[in-house]
């Protein structure tokens, strides 16, 4: 079994801990099924992550393993394994590792020290799950790579399963005509999205004519300073969402933070809704982006990192070539 299109005519035993319609979770379920796999899911559309642990804990107990042929672990397998791995290693074990615990909580969000009581406990608990997968999926080769030299894993046995956007949100359409050239972020104002260098961008295009920007996100009000932002929401449903970036001339997907190392190794979730809906785009320059896009796409333009200035160089002259 080298990679997912190994799996064929098999049964599955298909475990996530994510919320049951979670985009990621329904992307490996369907392709698991394309290949002809009888897919059993356990899974529960509760908003709790303490409820759907639960849930998926209990209905873990009864399963028995013989009426199964692998086991897949979707999202979070370091929340299954300490508890189920002397159950599901009785058959193959395929696990998505899309995040590392302690890559994201001691480097991505500092809430530990890596030399920390802590942060060592958390890199031993990704290590001991990462090393029960007989196959290791990942979001992006740059991720996998870094997973594998982290953890002690073999690259060989890591592949990279690509995200993909809610096409029956998130598709092409036509919007109302409109005078200034239209900017739009969205985003979770994550630390290694680089929101502060998109607002300090904003800032220094405030003088420049004819552009609007186009927020959604948390930002707090200490932050929303650029006056060119004419219109901020601090949340949207997807359809509203949709709706919005339908509406803009360029969307900006990043990641543009320069000193996590995660952001440059992984690509944008949004960027593949810009994608989807055929919008233009800016993303950070890293490896990662660069494995599905180049320069020579059209509607793609890279931007160095942690670089507002260049950042709001680049959207006046992607604005002139519109004009």
């Amino acid at each position: 079994m080298k990679s997912l299109s190994d799996i064929r005519n098999k049964r599955v035993l298909y475990v996530g801990t994510k919320n049951s319609d979670y985009l990621r979770l329904t992307q490996e379920i369907r392709l698991l099924r394309e290949q002809g796999n009888e897919v059993t899911v356990i899974a529960s559309p509760e908003k709790s992550y303490l409820k759907r642990l639960i849930y998926v804990y209990r209905k873990l107990l009864g399963v028995d393993m013989d009426d199964y042929d692998l086991s897949f672990i979707g999202f979070a397998p370091q929340l299954v394994m300490p508890l189920f791995a002397w159950k599901l290693k009785k058959k193959p074990l395929v696990m998505d590792f899309f995040i590392s615990m302690y890559d994201t909580l001691c480097f991505d969000r500092k809430k530990f020290s890596p030399k920390s009581l802590i942060g060592r406990f958390i890199k031993a608990i990704d290590k001991h799950t990462l090393k029960h997968a007989d196959l290791a999926i990942c979001d992006t080769k740059a991720h996998g790579r870094y997973f594998c030299k982290e953890f002690s894993y073999p690259q060989d046995k890591m592949r990279a399963l690509y995200l993909e956007a809610d096409t029956s949100i998130y598709y092409p359409r036509e919007t109302a005509p409109h005078e200034d050239f239209t900017v739009l972020y969205f985003g979770s104002v994550l630390p290694l999205q680089g929101v502060d260098v998109i607002l300090e961008a904003m800032r220094l295009l405030e003088n420049e004519e004819g552009i609007r920007f186009i927020v959604v996100g948390p930002l707090g009000s200490g932050r929303r300073t650029a006056e060119n932002i004419t219109d901020y929401y601090e949340w949207l449903s997807q359809e509203e969402l949709a709706e919005k970036i339908a509406s803009a001339d360029l969307c900006l997907a990043g990641h543009f933070n320069s000193s996590i190392m995660k952001a440059k190794r992984t690509i944008p979730g949004k960027a593949y809704i810009y994608r989807a809906m055929e919008k233009p785009m800016i993303l950070g320059d890293n490896p990662a982006t660069h494995e599905l896009y180049s320069e020579s796409d059209e509607g793609i333009w890279f931007c160095p990192m942690g670089d507002p200035e260049a950042l709001a160089k680049l959207i006046k002259e992607i604005k002139e070539q519109h004009e």
